[in-house]
């Protein structure tokens, strides 16, 4: 059980850091007291939290999507600060092996081990990749030639030559900064790749793209030097101007670790220490951005421009649908405020339609609609969930009524049988492909931070210094972060979900290039 309050010293050193005193006591209560799961009532399924729309439709839809927007204003959030070291486990495990690692060796695994069969399909399918022209150059200076490997020669210095610092140094970049697609003229970083894109669906009628990036502190320059070397080039091909962002996470947004006994966790010099409070934490960075729409997707959810049809399509959708209901809640605000005869009961039909419930009544109905619209909107897509991991669309009890939610399985408690089932009967998951609308009808952002609901937190355990830790994360982005937004969900295809989570994943044809002929 943790102690109840931070000795003076620590609680100066936490409101230093950016926390307030009600952060700190949030934290020390649920390091006390393991904050509570979600309840789950059962799952959004088609027809029941998740509208299905058909191709025609959706092609009507993505059509009226210019004409909506006219001259409101557009972005595109890019959560990019992961780093790309999960994504080359694998090799990395290999590459750190005590004893030669060999092509004839994992043919000789392969067939006993997952690890041996991925690492070969990388070895043996090397000129598949967007980074294979840099690889080879990075071998060479190990005397490695990566253009000719030899079944018995060990493979641990191209490894090296790929992911250490003495080479291309890939399991210490964020994802953003790999090349991950390959062209005629060059290969593509996810972040070119979401320029291209934003040049499709995130342009205002002035021609200005704005993308928003967060990325990590250390990696900031990397990216800044990136964006200079391609923006004069994408826009000269993509007609476009681009108006570029960077943010790192607000140090206000981290927790204190404590010690598995509770106490506060201790450095060496005495002091607290301090840890990201997961990707939650960049509700503050999306509260920055004041337009009125919004695209979410993260940085690894790219396809060459081959691929990229179906994208631009559903965006499109995704944009529509969320202009057409801001629309009608705009109007029914304004019905509510002129005080028409029928505007309460259509306000309370037009929330039904957003999962939300009205537990109010009486001469307190007209300012419980009013509170219940007057909520920023998003639009979430979802695909058929084929065994990914991931969120999913829930119905779940929150602030007493049902609402409409994306929660993680980290939410749900493990030893609840019937919870258990309802989480096992989810048919879609959480792609994280969301249009929002972040501003008011007067066109003043939210603050965000009043829809966010606090107790969607988990407690992680990790180490430091080879001493086991536990730290809070913070409400998930699109669950905790925004559970308290006005939320429609749309299925969409699984064509538009195609994320990098290893680097096998790259060779995959979605994120090769097209057949000969096409």
């Amino acid at each position: 059980m943790a102690q109840r309050a931070l000795t003076p010293a620590q609680e100066a050193a936490a409101r230093a850091h950016g926390l307030t005193a009600a952060d700190i006591a949030r934290q020390l209560r649920f390091y006390e007291s393991a904050p509570p799961f979600s309840r789950l009532i059962r799952p959004c399924v088609a027809g029941d939290g998740i509208r299905v729309i058909d191709s025609d439709a959706a092609e009507r839809l993505a059509s009226r999507y210019a004409e909506l927007l006219g001259e409101r204003s557009v972005a595109c959030f890019v959560p990019a600060s992961g780093a790309a070291s999960r994504m080359f486990k694998v090799p990395l495990a290999y590459m750190n092996a005590g004893t030669a690692v060999t092509v004839n060796g994992l043919r000789r695994d392969a067939g006993r081990s997952g690890d041996a069969r991925e690492l070969l399909e990388i070895v043996e399918s090397l000129p598949r990749f967007a980074f294979f022209d840099e690889l080879v150059r990075a071998a060479a200076a190990v005397d490695f030639d990566a253009t000719n490997i030899r079944p018995d020669a060990d493979l641990r210095p191209l490894l090296r030559a790929l992911l250490g610092s003495e080479g291309l140094d890939y399991a210490s970049l964020p994802k953003g900064l790999l090349a991950f697609h390959r062209y005629a003229d060059g290969a593509r970083t996810p972040f070119e790749e979401h320029l291209v894109e934003a040049a499709r669906y995130g342009r205002d009628a002035s021609g200005v793209c704005r993308l928003h990036f967060t990325v990590s502190e250390e990696h900031l320059s990397r990216f800044r030097a990136l964006a200079d070397r391609v923006l004069p080039v994408y826009s000269a091909r993509l007609s476009a101007r681009y108006e570029i962002e960077f943010s790192t996470q607000h140090p206000s947004t981290d927790s204190f670790a404590v010690t598995p006994q509770g106490e506060p966790f201790l450095l060496a010099d005495g002091s607290l220490l301090f840890r990201p409070g997961g990707h939650g934490s960049l509700i503050e960075n999306l509260a920055g951005i004041h337009s009125d729409v919004v695209f979410m997707k993260n940085i690894d959810n790219v396809v060459p421009d081959h691929a990229k049809d179906d994208t631009y399509l559903w965006r499109r959708v995704l944009g529509t649908v969320l202009l057409e209901m801001q629309s009608r809640i705009f109007a029914a605000l304004d019905a509510l405020d002129r005080g028409d005869a029928r505007a309460v009961d259509a306000a309370v039909k037009l929330l039904a339609e957003l999962g939300v419930e009205v537990a109010s009544n009486g001469d307190s109905l007209r300012e419980t609609v009013i509170g219940l619209l007057e909520r920023p909107l998003r639009v979430c897509g979802m695909v058929r969930n084929t065994g990914d991991p991931g969120g999913g669309p829930f119905w779940v009890t929150l602030d007493g009524c049902q609402s409409a939610q994306i929660v993680e399985s980290s939410q749900v408690d493990a030893n609840d049988r019937a919870q258990r089932e309802i989480l096992a009967r989810a048919t879609h998951f959480n792609p994280v492909d969301i249009a929002c609308a972040p501003l008011d009808r007067r066109g003043r952002p939210f603050d965000l931070r009043r829809f966010v609901d606090e107790d969607a937190v988990f407690i992680v355990e990790k180490s430091k210094d080879g001493r086991p830790l536990k730290s809070l994360e913070r409400p998930g982005l699109w669950n905790g972060g925004m559970a308290r937004w006005n939320t429609l969900f749309v299925e969409v295809p699984l064509s538009t979900f195609n994320p990098v989570k290893t680097v096998n994943a790259l060779l995959s044809p979605a994120h090769q290039p097209p057949p000969a002929g096409r």
